[in-house]
């Protein structure tokens, strides 16, 4: 739990940094949340393989962990998760190789960032 609580601590900093002052932090989120989780994919699996048992968390971390892609989709938490969904889904079938060769990656990120870009954003797709 520590090293899950610490990674959690460390993608809050990540985030934050992020989103700060970007003109699209949807897409910078997901950048961030892909280059974290590529470049640490052993912790990643750790914190994501399993259930996460939240009452050994330090209180608030979670939240502060997802604040910054909260607001990001225009403050709607379910629009959030679905965005992690996504992001969390790209990144597990690009750490266990399976796309296909040549497999256009950054093209789906892009895509599947717009569409989760909130109603009226420029960039978000029908």
């Amino acid at each position: 739990m520590a090293l899950i609580s610490d990674a959690l601590a460390e993608i809050a900093d990540t985030f934050e940094l992020a989103a700060a002052g970007s003109a699209d932090p949807l897409a910078s989120l997901a950048a961030a949340y892909r280059a974290w989780a590529l470049a640490h994919p052993h912790l990643y699996r750790l914190m994501m393989d399993r259930p996460l048992p939240r009452e050994r968390l330090q209180p608030g971390l979670e939240d502060r962990a997802a604040a910054a892609l909260v607001a990001a989709a225009g403050g709607d938490p379910d629009a959030a998760r679905a965005a992690f969904a996504f992001a969390h889904g790209m990144v597990v079938l690009e750490l266990n190789d399976r796309f296909p060769p040549g497999a256009d990656l950054a093209a789906a990120w892009r895509r599947g960032v717009a569409a989760f870009r909130p109603a009226g954003e420029p960039g978000r797709r029908a």
